[in-house]
């Protein structure tokens, strides 16, 4: 009996583990599809420490963003990154928006380049929303409005 208690609880641990790696869907409601977010087992060492890190997928776009979560005292900044553009978003316990790279994070090896960078989307972005306080719901907000950042 013991053995199958044992049995019984080890395979429930082992499923579990593999269920919580999804951390949100949605839909964008544009040609990208629904949007996957998923926690990344690699941390980014930014300066010597290691930050979380998730990946947020599209349905029909192989575009995919590294989302690293460096949690500050009163913030937290979303650095977001693809093969085409790098940009941060800012949750400052009032709003979330995007800003341009601090020198930090420019110091680890990422960049915005100008030329990759929608001017009129990021100026409609610099607020998105007030109020955000879950991670959650900020990678789902910035798996929405981050592809309107890149120029077509």
């Amino acid at each position: 009996m013991k053995r199958i208690l044992i049995s019984m609880f080890l395979l429930l641990g082992l499923a579990s583990l593999s269920f919580g790696r999804i951390i949100a869907e949605g839909e964008t409601l544009s040609p990208m599809g629904r949007f996957t977010v998923e926690a990344s087992d690699e941390p980014t060492m930014i300066n010597g420490d290691g930050y979380q890190t998730y990946l947020i997928t599209y349905e029909n776009s192989p575009l995919v963003l590294k989302v690293v979560v460096d949690k500050q005292k009163k913030c937290k900044n979303y650095i977001v990154s693809s093969d085409k553009l790098s940009i941060m978003y800012i949750c400052n316990g009032e709003y979330l928006g995007v800003k341009l790279l601090d020198e930090k994070y420019k110091d680890a090896g990422f960049s915005t380049d100008l030329e990759a960078l929608n001017k009129s989307g990021y100026f409609h972005q610099k607020v998105i929303t007030w109020g955000v306080d879950s991670e959650v719901e900020a990678f789902k907000l910035i798996a929405v409005y981050f592809p309107e950042l890149l120029k077509a």
